[in-house]
């Protein structure tokens, strides 16, 4: 059936009904994207535990960054490495929040986002879970060295780039919104 355009005045772009096909294409686009993410960061993790040690720094830009080995059992900086478990809780909910929006994204932007999130949440929730010292009290591996401010991973990457990716797509949503109204 076709809208009329008083019907598309009705139904924003955002709130029209996505074919199924185009639903699941971009369902299994995100998940797709989440499946790659995880296996780039868990693939780059077990490299660098079989290459690096916690001791040595191997400048790749100067003192800029270099490659270090080291397991981080808080959060962004080490914050709060008492609560290991609490971080692992948390990655995994954002890792079925991402499966749960994969389901409903309608553009691919968001798509794309939803994957990337997803996949850098249930990379680290497989190290909270599954790495030592223990069940839910894993210790995330990092290894890539910024200076003397902080080691990450490529997750860590994914999740900056795709929460500022995030940001700007919300941005624009909320400009096309203003601008159909």
């Amino acid at each position: 059936a076709r809208m009329t355009s008083s019907q598309n005045e009705a139904h924003p772009p955002a709130a029209r009904k996505l074919s199924s096909t185009r639903r699941w294409q971009l369902t299994g686009g995100a998940l797709l994207i989440a499946v790659v993410v995880v296996l780039i960061d868990q693939g780059t993790k077990v490299w660098a535990e079989a290459t690096l040690t916690e001791r040595e720094r191997i400048p790749l830009i100067g003192d800029l960054l270099g490659l270090q080995l080291a397991y981080n059992p808080g959060a962004a900086f080490s914050f709060g490495e008492d609560f290991t478990w609490v971080f692992a809780l948390l990655a995994v909910a954002a890792t079925v929040t991402a499966i749960v929006f994969a389901f409903r994204v309608q553009r691919r932007g968001w798509a794309i986002v939803v994957g990337a999130l997803g996949g850098a949440a249930a990379s680290h929730a497989g190290d909270r879970l599954f790495r030592d010292p223990g069940f839910a009290r894993g210790h995330v591996v990092d290894f890539l060295a910024y200076g003397n401010w902080f080691i990450g991973n490529i997750a860590d990457i994914v999740i900056f780039t795709a929460a500022i990716a995030g940001a700007l797509l919300a941005i624009r949503n909320d400009t096309e919104r203003k601008n159909e109204t």
